[in-house]
């Protein structure tokens, strides 16, 4: 069997749109029995909130559509460009940061933006950061991931 497909959500601080990207990606990967096939893993860029679970507004939303984010928030580490096939962006801050950490040309390649699997909402330009939202930003953050997602995942069944 090949090895499974790695897939790493990078947002700031790694609790609201990053975990909530990996619980749905999780979800859609459960869903369609394809768990052997995919390791999904989130990150931040910011190491401030290590340890600590997704923001608590963000698990709140995510449960409601019947996400159980778990994850426990951890930085970038410079592995994680070696040990993913994929690493995804969720806004424009996070893609020239992550850009400027890459090792290597190689692993730069790996680095996309999740804004560009999101077709519904044109007016956006990335996935906005909802933790100074109330809950419409949260509900808008969880819609434009769900499509995200799904796309992402449409793609790399696609390229396998």
């Amino acid at each position: 069997m090949a090895d499974k497909k790695r897939i790493l959500f990078v947002c700031l601080g790694n609790i609201c749109r990053s975990p909530a990207a990996e619980g749905i990606m999780n979800h859609l990967i459960e869903q369609e029995k394809l768990t052997a096939e995919f390791k999904i893993d989130s990150a931040g860029l910011y190491g401030g909130h290590a340890g600590e679970l997704p923001d608590r507004r963000m698990r709140i939303h995510a449960s409601k559509r019947g996400y159980d984010l778990t994850h426990r928030s951890r930085p970038v580490k410079p592995s994680d460009f070696d040990d993913c096939d994929v690493i995804v962006a969720m806004d424009n801050n996070n893609y020239s940061s992550l850009k400027n950490l890459a090792p290597t040309i190689e692993a730069e390649k790996k680095i996309v933006r999740m804004i560009d699997y999101i077709h519904s909402f044109p007016y956006q330009h990335s996935v906005p950061d909802p933790y100074y939202e109330g809950a419409e930003g949260f509900e808008l953050v969880l819609d434009m991931l769900e499509e995200g997602c799904r796309n992402l995942l449409e793609s790399l069944k696609e390229g396998s």
